[in-house]
Order: structure tokens, then C-alpha cells, then sequence
């Protein structure tokens, strides 16, 4: 829904944090979760040093709905289940996410969300679908080679989204 693109954008930004330039990082520079590489090609312009670190909400606000809210079709999903895919949209990728949102289903993971995913999560019981989604997301972080640096990051970023999923479905 996209009634809860703001919610879920200031969700995914308390996880994303501000900037950082992690040498182990694989998605390098970034600002509140944007990669440098998906500045550049959004803007469709090379980003000047220093600028990523003067990025505001007000500036990556369009970005993340297009790229990611619009992309991962959350406005057609539940509340919360919206907010999750599109936090593990920014964190992992679209097609990552979505697969991975089709496994927890048992859907084939084309990375499509068609009609067979959405009658699928229609008749799932929203806390299934969070348990589910969240269960796939924690063995798909554990099969990372960076697990071991980033590992304690991510199961705390799964189970504080869970958390933030649960408060929409019962708002």
C-alpha cells in the first residue's frame, strides 16, 4: 500500500544509519543505505566526492520509491509485508528479495510477483507470511561469505523488521 511508504521509509532508514564507507562492504560508499554506484545511476551523473555524505531523506526519497517501493510492487502487498520487502528490496536487491519472498511462499522464485504469488500470500495468515519471509532471510544472510562480519547485523536487522511488521499488521 502505498499509504505506508513513509512508515516503512523511516523503518528501513533507523537500520540503514548514515554514511559509510565499509572496506568490506561489497555495495562500497553509501548514504542512509544508497550505494554510490545506484546514485550515479539514478542521477545519471558521477558522483563528486563528498557529495554521497551530504545526501538528505528529502533527496533519496524518490529514489527508494521508484527503484525499490514501486519496483518490488509493495503498494500491491499487506501492510507489513509491504514494509518487508522492501526493506530486504534496498538491503538485498529486488530479485533477491522477491525470490526469496517466493520460496518462504513455496512459489516458484522467478522473481516475479504474478498472480500465483499474490493468491498465495492472500491466503497465508499475515504473521505466517512475517515468520516465513523472515526464516528464508536468515538462511539466505548465513550462506554470505561476509556473514561473519556482518552476520550479527543482519539477524538483528530481521528480527527488528519482524518487529516493525507485526506493528503494522495489528495497527
Amino acid at each position: 500500500m502505498d499509504s505506508n511508504f513513509e512508515r516503512s521509509l523511516t523503518c528501513l532508514l533507523e537500520s540503514e544509519g548514515k554514511y559509510s564507507d565499509n572496506k568490506y562492504d561489497p555495495g562500497g560508499e553509501t548514504m542512509m543505505g544508497v550505494t554510490k554506484a545506484a546514485w550515479e545511476t539514478w542521477t545519471k551523473k558521477p558522483v563528486l566526492p563528498g557529495e554521497m555524505a551530504k545526501l538528505t531523506k528529502d533527496d533519496i526519497r524518490p529514489f527508494y520509491k521508484d527503484i525499490y517501493w514501486d519496483g518490488a510492487k509493495c503498494p500491491q502487498l499487506p501492510l507489513g509485508l509491504d514494509y518487508m520487502l522492501f526493506d530486504s528490496s534496498v538491503n538485498m536487491g529486488v530479485g533477491q528479495a522477491t525470490r526469496l519472498l517466493q520460496k518462504a511462499l513455496g512459489c516458484v522464485t522467478d522473481g516475479v510477483i504474478g498472480p500465483n504469488v499474490m493468491q498465495r500470500i492472500t491466503n497465508t495468515q499475515p504473521q505466517t507470511l512475517i515468520n516465513l519471509f523472515s526464516t528464508e532471510k536468515e538462511y539466505f544472510y548465513k550462506s554470505l561469505k561476509t556473514f561473519s562480519i556482518f552476520g550479527e547485523g543482519w539477524i538483528n536487522r530481521i528480527n527488528k523488521v519482524k518487529r516493525n511488521a507485526e506493528e503494522m499488521i495489528n495497527d
